[in-house]
């Protein structure tokens, strides 16, 4: 069997109606995706808008693409970096005192490659508190981030990552414990 994109059909998906995607569309183009919009308090009331859970002291920073706020949760004092792309084509959920590092990607969605047809496949992302995704680290489809784990620098997630562990490389091995001093 051989791959036939022509025979790709989503149509099962929908993540919400034309008029709200295209408005979220805008608006994300022009609080989240750009840098002239840094007020955390108007993309925190945007976000909530949409449908989005918002908790207290969340900072967003710069050049953040969010794929469908209605699918997103996030918890109390935690940073979203700059670059940081969620594409949540379904949940994700953010924990409370979670650090985001600039250039993540949470990736929701990938294909059935054993398919001809390619078909979109979906699955929710975990991240619970205290955890730290480094910088141009990558979280795929369906993967836990249990209680203060980390994902170090330009790693990639494919399953889920212990608690108070560090994980690093790609695939991500679990490489020491993480032990926090006050």
């Amino acid at each position: 069997m051989i791959t036939k994109l022509d025979k790709f059909d989503n149509s099962w998906y929908k993540p919400g109606s034309f008029l709200k995607r295209m408005c979220w569309f805008f608006i994300n183009s022009i609080f989240f995706k750009s840098s002239f919009f840094s007020s955390n308090p108007l993309k925190k009331l945007l976000l909530k808008l949409f449908g989005a859970k918002v908790g207290e002291g969340v900072v967003i920073k710069p050049n953040v693409n969010i794929k469908y706020p209605w699918f997103l949760h996030i918890g109390n004092h935690t940073w979203i970096g700059e670059n940081v792309w969620i594409d949540n084509l379904t949940t994700v959920q953010i924990g409370n005192h979670v650090c985001i590092s600039q250039g993540a990607f949470l990736l929701c969605g990938n294909h059935d490659y054993t398919k001809s047809s390619f078909d979109l496949m979906t699955k929710p992302i975990i991240i619970e508190d205290g955890v730290w995704i480094g910088a141009k680290a990558t979280v795929c489809p369906g993967v836990t981030c249990f209680s203060h784990s980390v994902l170090s620098v330009g790693s990639v997630a494919t399953k889920n990552l212990d608690a108070f562990s560090i994980y690093q490389g790609n695939p991500a091995q679990k490489i020491k414990e993480r032990v926090i001093a006050d």
